[in-house]
């Protein structure tokens, strides 16, 4: 008799659901639009041009009118975020998976098809949330539902850690791995306008073993309290923290810098820095002058 397989983390119908929904309400696009922002400085950094791209996006309706703008120079297409990616094989100088990895069951997998549509020296790069996302409005939530209903249901999705996430490149064959990170603070009236904006940018609870039951209003109610409380901004305001984690790596590529062999070394590091070599093995003192 076969095992059970084990549940997804993200649940992909509801995912695309919360999608649905966002566009209905109006999709806030103020994350995507600074991470578009900052990769086009990324970009203008690098020393070449790239004449053909992809950009995978849960809303790729919504960037195929607004990414040119941001990105310019650059023959776009338009890709849904999804297990299997509609990506070309080898064909492309660039692809941008924007805002969508951090909800991926499969986030090297995702990395990997990106690699193999690229062409060699091609780059990739990411922009998702990091662990420090949110983080207020995460300790306001276990709190409260702790107190109202003494424990705390599996509502909020992990977020990695950005060494963890730099680790991600690498096991997906990219050479020259690069992860950095910006940090963004930005104030709401009040923590239910902050709910109403990340049910407007497709950012609300998506995880398979959730509690499908309604939050009570009174969790909802503390929540807002607890917020209030400790995390206030001025003007009767409270913050918002949002990490945007960017990966940045190249398709293999024989004309990329190689680290040097151990040994290979020509010259000395105590030359350079104009000091005294020591053995590591003997005491601090020895050799100095012990007489009176």
């Amino acid at each position: 008799m076969s095992a059970t397989p084990p549940l997804p983390l993200f649940d992909e119908n509801l995912r695309d659901k919360r999608r649905a929904r966002a566009r209905a309400l109006g999709f806030a696009d103020f994350l995507h639009a600074d991470a578009l922002g900052q990769i086009d400085e990324r970009r203008k950094e690098i020393n070449r041009s790239f004449t053909s791209g992809a950009i995978v996006s849960g809303f790729p309706d919504f960037f195929a009118q607004s990414a040119p703008i941001a990105l310019p120079g650059t023959d776009w297409h338009f890709v849904a975020d999804a297990p299997m990616l509609d990506l070309p094989r080898a064909a492309l100088d660039v692809v941008v998976h924007l805002m969508c990895l951090h909800c991926a069951n499969d986030p090297v997998g995702q990395i990997v098809q990106s690699r193999l549509a690229l062409k060699p020296d091609g780059m990739f790069i990411a922009a998702m949330l990091g662990g420090r996302s949110l983080h207020e409005l995460r300790q306001s939530l276990v709190q409260a539902e702790t107190e109202v209903r003494g424990g705390m249901a599996p509502r909020i999705a992990p977020m990695g850690d950005i060494r963890d996430l730099g680790a991600l490149l690498q096991r997906a064959g990219l050479a020259l791995p690069v992860a950095d990170s910006d940090t963004l603070t930005v104030t709401y009236k009040s923590a239910r306008h902050l709910m109403h904006d990340l049910r407007c940018m497709g950012e609300t609870n998506i995880l398979s073993a959730q509690d499908k039951r309604p939050l009570p209003r009174r969790v909802i109610d503390r929540t807002c309290e607890i917020y209030a409380e400790a995390f206030a901004a001025e003007g009767g305001r409270i913050k918002a923290t949002f990490e945007i984690v960017y990966l940045t790596g190249w398709a293999p590529d024989e004309s990329q810098q190689k680290p040097l062999q151990p040994g290979s070394a020509t010259s000395r590091l105590a030359d350079a820095l104009e000091t005294t070599e020591r053995d590591p093995r003997l005491p601090p003192d020895f050799g100095k002058d012990m007489s009176d």
